[in-house]
Parts: structure tokens; sequence; C-alpha cells
């Protein structure tokens, strides 16, 4: 079996930690590949002994010729969640084109119980989850949960305006940091093993809107206050913002799911992959505020 091991969207911020990450754990340039749609993007791999592949997800024809020679193949999941199954086509091209090509285990990004989840684009990943389960490998399914990172996305508007509008409600919510969750994708990946496994990667603690803002109030000094409304008063001001139509029920169905209780799981997987206690999200507003608190 070959041990070289597969990465997909080499280029986008996930990918890039993982390899990061996988050779720290002292797996040699030459059983990494990365794969992205623009090899010219991965120069720097490239001089540093890493192979880079054309993988596109949209060109399957091509796709199995990328995936030749592979042992395991990480699969991260597409930002197409444009509401038309585009990015369960490019996964299920994907897939499938591992499997043609003799791919001897598949890895993928997933999210946490995608079969209960109110998210728009949960059967994305449900229905990748499947089409890798069929294909009999052996496979590794990471459920990676909040990213610390992503609540870059709507703290610097809400502390420069003091309020943050959350549809929420009581809901809590378990984040880790990003390149902590590519640390523990890594750690499983350079472990030669054929049992197929589940990982739910989350943070130690589950946090409520009010305890976040505190938090970030902590953190940079500045007022915060959380004003709750309702999902049509949320989807109103998303509208009246300028953001388009699509995203207003993607981001609409984020605060559903905070509010249903389905992002305040806590596992130890995480912390067992990568031998540590993951940074807390005080910790990481800290050390994170210049890039928030504007």
């Amino acid at each position: 079996m070959s041990d070289t091991i597969f990465v997909t969207g080499a280029s986008g911020q996930l990918g890039q930690l993982v390899i990061k990450h996988l050779l720290a754990r002292g797996v040699t340039p030459n059983r990494i590949i990365a794969g992205t749609r623009s090899p010219e993007k991965l120069a720097d791999l490239a001089a540093a002994g890493i192979e880079v592949r054309q993988a596109d997800f949209e060109n399957p024809q091509r796709l199995a010729e990328a995936f030749k020679g592979v042992g395991t193949a990480l699969i991260i999941s597409t930002d197409a969640v444009d509401g038309a199954d585009r990015r369960l086509k490019q996964h299920r091209n994907a897939v499938l084109s591992a499997a043609e090509a003799g791919v001897k285990r598949l890895a993928y990004t997933s999210m946490p119980n995608p079969a209960s989840s109110l998210l728009t684009f949960a059967p994305d990943h449900l229905e990748t989850e499947r089409t890798i389960q069929a294909t009999g490998l052996p496979h590794v399914i990471f459920r990676n949960g909040w990213y610390h990172e992503n609540l870059l996305r709507s703290l610097p508007d809400a502390l420069k305006s003091g309020q943050w509008h959350s549809a929420t409600a009581d809901g809590r919510t378990s984040s880790a940091g990003r390149e902590e969750m590519a640390e523990a994708i890594a750690a499983a990946l350079a472990t030669s093993t054929s049992e197929s496994r589940t990982y739910t990667l989350t943070g130690t603690e589950a946090l409520s809107s009010e305890e976040i803002a505190d938090l970030a109030r902590r953190a940079t000094g500045k007022p915060l206050a959380v004003v709750h409304v309702t999902d049509e008063q949320f989807a109103t001001g998303l509208k009246a913002a300028g953001v388009p139509d699509g995203f207003v029920s993607l981001l609409v169905s984020i605060e559903a799911e905070v509010r249903a209780g389905h992002l305040s799981i806590v596992t130890d997987h995480l912390e067992s992959l990568i031998g540590r206690t993951p940074k807390r999200l005080a910790d990481y507003l800290q050390e994170a505020k210049a890039s928030y608190a504007v």
C-alpha cells in the first residue's frame, strides 16, 4: 500500500495548515501530494519537495489521473454553497474518482451530525459521507465543529455599532481554532490504519451569545450588547445590508442551528488527537483582537 497522503484544496486555509502539520509530525515531503485547481499557487510547496497536482472537482475525467498512486486522499469540502447541489456533485466527483484510481483510504472534512442539522448545506455533507461509505474503502470522517475564526465575520461590525444581532436565543456554540483542527486531521492521517473512524472535532466548552459577547468586551474593552431578534428580523437586517438572498437563508440557518443546540456538542476527540487542551475562545479573542477590534 502506498503511504502517500493527497491533500485536496491545498491552496486553501485548512489545506495549507494540514500540510504544515503533516510536515511537523515527520511526514516527509515525498509522501505528501498537494492537490489544487491552480498549481501555480503552490510553487512554495513544490520548491520544498512536495508534489503538486492539478485537482479540479469539476473535471472528473482528469481527477482519476490525479489520484493515481495515492494511499490516503483527504477530500476537503469545497466552498460552493450556492444551494444548487454543485458542492455535492464536486464531492461525489472526487470520491468516485479517488476510488476508481485505487486510493486505499479516504478522508473527508464534514460537520457535526449532518443527518439532523438545520444548516442549508448539511445535505451536501451527509450525502458525501454516504458516498464514501458506499465505496467500501477504509475511511476517516472529520466532523469539524465551528471555528473560532468564524466570529471574524460578525464581530468587527458588531463592535463598531456596539450591538450584535442574534437569533440564537439561549443556544450555545462550541468552537475551536482552525489550526488546531488541521493539526488533529494531520495527526489522524499520519497514522497508518485500515480502521474506519469518525471524529467530531470541537472545543472544550459551549458558550451562549451573551457569554461570547462578554469575552469580546473583555478582550477589546469595547461595549457590545446582544440584541435578540427573530429569524425574520435577522433576515431583514441581512437583506438591508445587501447580503444576497442565497446567503441570507444560509446565515439564518446557522442561527437556527445554534438555537436548536446542534452546535453545542463537546467531545474530547480534538484534544486526544493533538495531545493537549485546545485553545479556548477567550484566549483566541485576546490573541486575535487586532483582526476584529478595528
